[in-house]
C-alpha cells in the first residue's frame, strides 16, 4: 500500500481562516486531512498512536476509579475523543478548543468522519475556549487532563501558551484536576526539563512514555499524577 505522502498532488486547501490567533489552514493532501496554524504543520489524518496513547496512559495512570471524567485540550483532527468516545469506562469528555474554524471542521465539515460518533456521544461537550484561561477560570474539575494542544513544552503553536507549562501554568492544571487525578502531555520530542517542572508544581509519580515513529526522535507522553 503506497504511503499517504508518496503523492505528487500538491495539497488542496480547503478551508483558510484567521483566527484570534492567526491564520488556520485546513488542507488535503493525498489522502490526508492537515492542519497547518500560521504556517506551521500542527497534525494529519495519517496515524493517531501517540493520541490514542495519550488517553490510554492516562487511564491506565488513574486509580481505578469508575467512570472517570477526561478534559482533553485540543480538538485537532479528533483522534483523542474518538478514541475516548469509544471506550466506555470514560465518564464525562470535555473537549477545550480554542480555534472556532477546527470545531467547525468537525460539525459537518471534512473532518466530521473522524469524529460524527463521538460528537453524538451524550457525555461528550466541546467547550469554544482557550485551554490556559480555561484551567485558570473554571470551577469544574476532572480525574485526567489530556494536553494536546503544541508539539510540546518547549515548542508551541502560539506564545500565549508557553505559560501553561511553567510551574504556575502546572499548578492551574493541578487544580482542575481531583486528589489522584492524572496529567498528560502529549510532545514531539523527550523533554527531561519539562520532568522537572513537573516535580517542581507539586505532582508526583512523574514519568515519560515513548511512542516510536517512523523515522527521527520518537514522539512521547509525558504523565504525572496530583496528589491526594
Amino acid at each position: 500500500m503506497p504511503h499517504p505522502y508518496d503523492t505528487c498532488e500538491t495539497p488542496e486547501v480547503l478551508d483558510r481562516r484567521e483566527g484570534p490567533h492567526g491564520e488556520v489552514v485546513l488542507r488535503r493532501h493525498g489522502a490526508l486531512l492537515q492542519i497547518i496554524a500560521n504556517g506551521c504543520f500542527l497534525m494529519d489524518t495519517s496515524d493517531g498512536r501517540s493520541e490514542r496513547l495519550l488517553v490510554d496512559a492516562a487511564y491506565d495512570a488513574l486509580d481505578g476509579r469508575p467512570e472517570p471524567d477526561v478534559l482533553i485540550g485540543g480538538l485537532g483532527v479528533g483522534f483523542s475523543l474518538a478514541h475516548t468516545s469509544a471506550d466506555p469506562r470514560w465518564g464525562r469528555i470535555t473537549v477545550v478548543e480554542r480555534e472556532r474554524a477546527i470545531i467547525d471542521w468537525h460539525l459537518g465539515g471534512p473532518l466530521s468522519a473522524l469524529s460524527a460518533d463521538a460528537l453524538a456521544d451524550r457525555r461528550t461537550r466541546i467547550l469554544a475556549a482557550d485551554l490556559v484561561t480555561y484551567v485558570h477560570e473554571t470551577s469544574d474539575t476532572y480525574d485526567a487532563l489530556c494536553l494536546d494542544i503544541d508539539n510540546g513544552p518547549g515548542w508551541t503553536v502560539t506564545e500565549d501558551n508557553d505559560s501553561l507549562y511553567s510551574t504556575a501554568g502546572l499548578a492551574s492544571c493541578a487544580r482542575v484536576l481531583r486528589p489522584g487525578g492524572v496529567l498528560a502531555v502529549w510532545s514531539a520530542q523527550p523533554s527531561p526539563e519539562f520532568e522537572g517542572s513537573l516535580w517542581n508544581a507539586g505532582f508526583q509519580q512523574v514519568r515519560t512514555e515513548e511512542v516510536p515513529v517512523a523515522r527521527g526522535v520518537p514522539d512521547v507522553v509525558h504523565l504525572a499524577v496530583r496528589p491526594g
